[in-house]
């Protein structure tokens, strides 16, 4: 309830007096995490399966003693390069034949821009056969795959060069059959006089021509703050709601994240697919901060620098995850679609923190949380 009263709002300030002005649904985020369903389960599960205790195949808990928790956490993420920073991107794209082929630098991590730059080009072009050439820099740069960006900066590039590829070619299209360019449009995989009869495949049309543009995408500009903290020095904003349940064994520390509930403001979800690989990758995230991952120094050395003692979340270590994806496209992106990949890293740790105070009663001041944290001595 009290989330609810203070929940952000399209308008409201920060306190850097940046007024928020793209799409802010955080009231829905928190009501519709909360409307999905709790784990139905007993503690332990119905089949007494001990991989779904804290502690796991060796069989430590005593499902008496283990607890269950609920907590909250809701966050706001800022997207993109900002502070002043001219951000931007560079795509190129090149129709003949009814082949489009796009050339762009944008790195990709895994966060899945390969699948949505050829899914850009189909709905722009009206074309079914794209070709992604050799991804470098001799296009010109995209800036890193980091700030929830490329498919708002990468994505606007390639959906820009895409529609002066789409005009030229109306335009020759117009010029072929004395109509005037205007009245053209991408219908399928036709072009269509949208005030006559003339329907005229996208392979047809594009046969023996090659037209090709570059764009570059370029984001609002922002401005650093200044020497009062103040000024519009973000481009937009993600917001995203958690509700985790835990089980904990108070008696040797050991916990099992059963579930993690969100509901993700993701603008236009445009690989609806692609957008929840990235928010169970962002909770991943959250979770092992929460409870494993920590580096370790001692006498300025680090002590775990290898991935057999630094621990990370495995597919063991996984919970549950539902999640309700909030649409509501930003007018401010070039295609409605904001950056998933970070807001689930950020309220998914406070979440499972909360949830295992809720479980001993004790607050907790740190994360990860260690077993020394949850058993008292």
């Amino acid at each position: 309830e009290i989330r609810l009263r203070n929940a952000m709002v399209t308008g409201d300030r920060l306190i850097t007096g940046q007024p928020i002005e793209n799409v802010a649904p955080v009231e829905r985020c928190i009501r519709e995490t909360a409307a999905l369903p709790l784990p139905d389960e007993p503690i332990g599960g119905h089949d007494g399966d001990p991989m779904r205790l804290p502690g796991g195949a060796g069989l430590t808990a005593d499902r008496g003693h283990i607890r269950r928790g609920v907590g909250w956490g809701v966050s706001i993420k800022n997207l993109m390069y900002s502070e002043g920073f001219d951000d931007y991107s560079t795509a190129r794209c090149r129709l003949s034949d009814g082949v489009a082929s796009l050339k762009f630098a944008t790195s990709e991590v895994g966060q899945g821009f390969v699948a949505i730059a050829p899914q850009i080009a189909r709905s722009v072009l009206g074309v079914d056969d794209v070709v992604l050439e050799p991804i470098d820099t001799t296009i010109g740069s995209a800036g890193s795959t980091s700030a929830s960006r490329q498919t708002w900066m990468s994505g606007g590039a390639v959906d820009g060069a895409c529609r002066l590829v789409r005009e030229r070619l109306f335009e020759n299209l117009g010029a072929r059959y004395d109509i005037d360019p205007l009245r053209l449009a991408i219908d399928g995989r036709d072009v269509i006089d949208t005030m006559g009869d003339l329907r005229v495949p996208v392979t047809e049309a594009s046969a023996g021509i090659v037209i090709e543009e570059t764009f570059e995408h370029h984001h609002r500009a922002t401005v650093d703050l200044d020497h009062d903290g103040q000024g519009n020095c973000h481009t937009a904003f993600a917001f995203v709601a958690h509700r985790a349940v835990v089980d904990v064994d108070p008696d040797l520390g050991l916990v099992k994240v059963v579930q993690i509930a969100t509901a993700q403001d993701v603008g236009r979800a445009l690989n609806p697919l692609s957008v929840l690989g990235q928010i169970e990758g962002g909770i991943a995230q959250g979770v092992g901060l929460a409870v494993m991952e920590q580096i370790i120094q001692i006498d300025g050395r680090i002590r775990n620098a290898n991935f057999t003692d630094y621990l990370l979340p495995t597919m063991l270590d996984m919970p549950d995850v539902v999640a309700t994806l909030i649409e509501e496209p930003d007018p401010m992106a070039p295609l409605g679609a904001k950056g998933v990949g970070e807001p689930p890293c950020i309220s998914t740790t406070p979440a499972v923190v909360a949830a295992i105070r809720d479980a001993i009663g004790r607050d907790l001041s740190r994360v990860p949380v260690r077993p020394s944290d949850i058993v008292i001595v």
